[in-house]
């Protein structure tokens, strides 16, 4: 596209502020529907199609039902999800489903739009409960209980979580115990602790549920395997026998999920309803397994589900974007104050604090976006069995546990800053800001807490980093980075490891000078990840040698600057995706304006952690006071393009519906404005005391002359 006149912005002839009367009189346009295309992705069909279905008001959250209602209704629309073929594409194409793990996650991830309930729910059953029957039975399993499970017929829960361990899986105290005198496990929470605890469809619907327990045969304890437990009658949908449980009742919340407590006594199942893929046991109770390592295997089967933190990934940056482009809309008709005119207000877009506010969290959603493509596509590569080796899996694994902290994060304060944004009437139900940030709450926590998700990235890292330089003293090799004497740059894709050094001419000073330049913040940005993981690998040096209580310790001492390292890696990667998804688009207009968006992403995150980049001799304290300045002028040349970024991310009112973002906001203030101008044309308007007094002292001068 070549360069056009800058398109309307809805601003009176008077009423531009000094951010707004720094626009060039011609701008580069955005190529709206290129740009949506590409950010739909690989598998735009099948969120094409998932977004038709989100669209639907049979699929719409309704504000105000009690929890009780709000469950029926979502169980209700499972059903409707299964008649119009919404959530069986990754499931075996012999049985009914597709076999496209990708397209799955992507149309599963576009749910959160209709509602975050019916996200989850879908969630639970499918990609939870019916993927762990999939991924860790066999053909046997898969033949008797999936079409079940994919029918809705067997409603189902996936019972992993404990009250005494989250996060810990490993350390989980349910047990299944191998009687080989009559060929079954016997199940049991052996204290309350044990409880299965906020298990989605366990309070209400789920009749049966994958039950993840230490396996013990011949007193042997094989670590965490998972089992098919039936639950509940499917006529009186009472508890079978040995089988208790309570509603975890109303949450902060989700509230359409049926979240509740299991326990069992002693509760008896057949040796075959172990899901026996990684490991089985024979019937002499002899324990098998085709991964020797027990704690890769635990891993392995873990990382068969990592698919819930992928959609997770995915559904908030789905958040973030239905969030920005109701409060954007809203901003750029919205008027507040009559700052440089005497007769019409500012559009509140046009003041610098508000795009710092929304213009801002918009550059780190795109970059969240294109990082979530490139998660996918390496989900996908795996589960496909395109690639799918070991070093994939666990590549897979770290980029998951990398990405989906930040965007979930990103999700819930990008939807607080929109509300407050948008003023007393963000507050509003009808506008979503607050019932969408009440349900995504819990994404931080749940499918792993993204603290401890970013301490495994962190450990990774580390490994990483001890594997590329094991010959190499950590203290030197600190100093090195820090010194940045030379070396060459090494920016790989994927999964960066931490063997990248940041190429510079000399003084660490110097690569500030290209601080709007890629290369310039690829330096920076990637310099500060290295250092990090260098200081700490020097400082826990020799760990792995100490006592275990002293080991641990030293590696708390350093808790907190592994997760910062951990949370510097997932920002540079999501800015990797961003560079990278710049080199698709061959429209110039839309290159240019892209370009800026990257910018603010990038220059954004230096300032955030300027304190480290001054600390650490990385930028001059005269060339760090130009960070925001920068900025500001990103953000002026961005403002006009605002309504074509978020018109990109290619969401009807069906999936925004927020009266705010309706054009109702510009109706008001047209109505408002063609008032007052009919007042003042009329002659009839009162005149304003201040300019009567102002008119009273000039009078009085006149006349004193």
């Amino acid at each position: 596209m070549t360069e056009v006149v800058d398109r309307p912005t809805g601003k009176g002839p008077a009423a531009g502020i000094s951010a707004a009367r720094q626009r060039p009189a011609v701008q580069p346009a955005v190529d709206v529907a290129a740009l949506g295309e590409q950010l739909l992705g690989k598998w735009a069909a099948s969120r094409r199609q998932a977004r038709t279905l989100a669209g639907k008001p049979e699929l719409h959250k309704i504000e105000g039902l009690t929890h009780t209602d709000h469950r029926a209704r979502a169980f209700g629309q499972l059903k409707y999800l299964v008649e119009n073929n919404g959530v069986h594409r990754a499931f075996p194409v012999e049985l009914g489903g597709a076999d496209d793990h990708g397209g799955n996650v992507a149309g599963f991830e576009e749910l959160v739009t209709a509602d975050p309930s019916l996200q989850i729910k879908a969630g639970v059953q499918w990609g939870l409960f019916g993927s762990a029957v999939m991924h860790l039975g066999t053909a046997e399993h898969h033949a008797k209980w999936l079409p079940g499970i994919m029918s809705l017929e067997i409603p189902g829960c996936f019972a992993m979580t404990e009250t005494g361990h989250g996060s810990d899986v490993a350390s989980i105290a349910t047990t299944a115990t191998f009687d080989p005198d009559t060929q079954e496990f016997v199940i049991h929470t052996p204290f309350r602790a044990a409880w299965k605890d906020y298990i989605g469809n366990a309070a209400i619907d789920g009749l049966s549920a994958v039950v993840f327990a230490q396996l013990v045969t011949k007193d042997v304890n094989h670590g965490v395997h998972a089992f098919y437990v039936e639950l509940r009658d499917p006529e009186t949908k009472q508890f079978l026998p040995g089988i208790g449980g309570e509603d975890d009742g109303v949450k902060g919340g989700l509230n359409g999920i049926d979240n509740g407590r299991l326990h069992f006594d002693n509760v008896r199942i057949p040796r075959t309803n172990l899901l026996n893929r990684y490991g089985d046991v024979g019937a002499d109770g002899s324990y098998t397994s085709p991964i020797a390592s027990p704690g890769r295997r635990f891993f392995t089967m873990l990382g068969t589900l990592v698919q819930g933190r992928v959609s997770l990934d995915g559904a908030a940056v789905a958040a973030s974007k239905i969030a920005l482009t109701a409060a954007i809309r809203y901003a750029a008709e919205r008027r507040q104050f009559n700052a440089s005119s005497h007769t019409d207000e500012e559009v509140l877009l046009d003041y610098q604090r508000h795009q710092r506010r929304l213009l801002t969290r918009l550059a780190t959603t795109y970059a969240a976006g294109f990082a979530h493509e490139q998660l996918l596509q390496k989900y996908d590569e795996v589960f496909s069995g395109a690639h799918d080796t070991d070093a994939d899996r666990q590549d897979l694994e770290t980029l998951a546990a990398a990405l989906k902290p930040l965007s979930t994060w990103h999700a819930l304060d990008t939807l607080q800053e929109c509300r407050e944004a948008c003023g007393g009437a963000g507050f509003l139900i009808e506008n979503r800001f607050a019932s969408l940030r009440a349900d995504l709450d819990v994404y931080v926590t749940f499918e792993g807490d993204n603290t401890v998700l970013l301490q495994l990235v962190a450990k990774r890292l580390l490994a990483d980093y001890a594997k590329e330089f094991r010959n190499v003293d950590f203290g030197v090799m600190a100093r090195y980075v820090v010194g940045q004497a030379t070396g060459a740059a090494i920016h790989r894709t994927g999964l960066r490891q931490v063997a990248q050094f940041v190429a510079d001419t000399g003084l660490a000073q110097k690569a500030a000078i290209a601080l709007r330049d890629e290369a310039g913040q690829r330096a920076l940005l990637t310099d500060r990840v290295q250092t990090m993981v260098a200081d700490v690998g020097s400082a826990l040096k020799g760990a792995n040698r100490l006592p275990v209580e002293k080991g641990a310790a030293l590696f708390n001492q350093h808790q907190n600057e592994l997760i910062d390292a951990a949370q510097a890696h997932a920002e540079l990667l999501q800015w990797e995706a961003f560079t990278e998804a710049l080199a698709d688009i061959t429209d110039p207009g839309t290159k240019t304006v892209l370009t800026w968006l990257r910018d603010l992403f990038g220059l954004s995150l230096i300032e955030k952690n300027l304190a480290w980049y001054l600390m650490n001799g990385r930028l001059s304290m005269q060339r760090a006071r130009t960070v925001g300045d920068y900025i500001n002028r990103l953000l002026v040349k961005i403002r006009p393009h605002a309504l074509d970024l978020v018109e990109a991310f290619g969401y009807g009112e069906d999936h925004v519906r927020a009266e705010i973002a309706t054009g109702a906001e510009k109706a008001r203030q047209d109505e408002a404005r063609a008032y007052f101008r009919a007042q003042r044309a009329s002659g009839n308007a009162p005149v304003e005391e201040k300019v009567l007094i102002a008119r009273t002292a000039s009078a009085a001068r006149a006349g004193g002359n």
